[in-house]
């Protein structure tokens, strides 16, 4: 019999998995539990306060529905999920960034030069660029999964003014690998703070804040599927993402042009009589070898 000790509980832990334990499992689970150990011994851990983290993963638990993850909006403001990010990320192509929690599957087919801004208010922003591979040759048939906030700050899962798919929109682009999209200008918006994540947060003395910015998810056969976001240069959040997911290359320039240089061809219903913004971002995706 081996007694456990403050100091001994980590290899008494190792001890109990079994030969049959797949490596990688025995790697990631040894390594959290390490850690874990080592964390309460450096910070001398009370009861009190392990029941307060008890208290914030049930807590999680407790708001936790289909529109909203607060377990993944944890791992967001905690830089988690951007750190796993940017292990992964191909130094070759285009830096991934969050998912984030309000990513809404299915969304309906949008054409090349269609519109996603629809009867909302706002400047109007033109989006378009190529979607490549690492030597610069355009992919055809990627497919581009897009979606934002709307003006108000929301997306579709957080608002019952919108419909489920509202600024959201499915794109697969031609032979030339290009795509092109109207939509609202998007802004900065809070993540929400009225759950357990929030509670972090402000005994963090942080601010919920993230930039405005375009999220894209793509992909196509034989290359990694990249989830990204793209931020304006002008953002006031731009150096201080609540959930660390700026990255220098996702960083863009609006473009304000006159409503005389609005292209034909676009779906956008009216007639743009003002200026519009118009930004020009390319996306290169890695080979699922790289």
């Amino acid at each position: 019999m081996r007694t456990v000790t403050k100091d001994n509980i980590t290899d008494v832990f190792m001890g109990y998995l079994s030969e049959d334990t797949n490596p990688r499992v025995r790697e990631v689970m040894g390594a959290l539990v390490r850690h874990i150990h080592d964390f309460a011994r450096e910070t001398n851990l009370t009861h009190d306060e392990w029941r307060a983290g008890i208290a914030f993963l049930e807590g999680c638990a407790a708001v936790e529905t289909e529109d909203r993850h607060e377990f993944v909006l944890a791992s967001d403001v905690l830089g988690l999920s951007s750190l796993v990010d940017m292990l992964h990320s191909s130094p070759t192509a285009t830096s991934s960034s969050v998912l984030g929690p309000f990513h809404v599957s299915g969304a309906p087919p949008l054409a090349i030069g269609g519109d996603m801004k629809r009867h909302y208010g706002g400047p109007v922003l033109l989006a378009e660029g190529m979607i490549k591979d690492e030597t610069g040759n355009p992919i055809a048939g990627a497919e581009l999964d897009i979606w934002q906030t709307a003006p108000n700050g929301m997306y579709a899962s957080q608002d019952d003014e919108q419909d489920t798919f509202s600024f959201h929109g499915l794109m697969t682009v031609g032979d030339d690998g290009r795509y092109r999209f109207t939509t609202v200008k998007p802004v900065e918006y809070t993540v929400p703070s009225d759950g357990p994540v929030g509670d972090i947060l402000r005994a963090c003395g942080r601010h919920p804040w993230r930039p405005s910015h375009l999220h894209y998810i793509i992909k196509a056969p034989g290359y990694r599927t990249l989830v990204t976001e793209i931020f304006p240069e002008d953002d006031p959040y731009l150096d201080q993402d609540t959930v660390f997911g700026v990255r220098d290359d996702l960083v863009m320039t609006y473009q304000t042009k006159p409503a005389s240089a609005f292209p034909d061809g676009m779906t956008l219903s009216g007639k743009v009589t003002e200026p519009f913004l118009h930004v020009e971002f390319d996306v290169t995706l890695a080979t699922e070898t790289h």
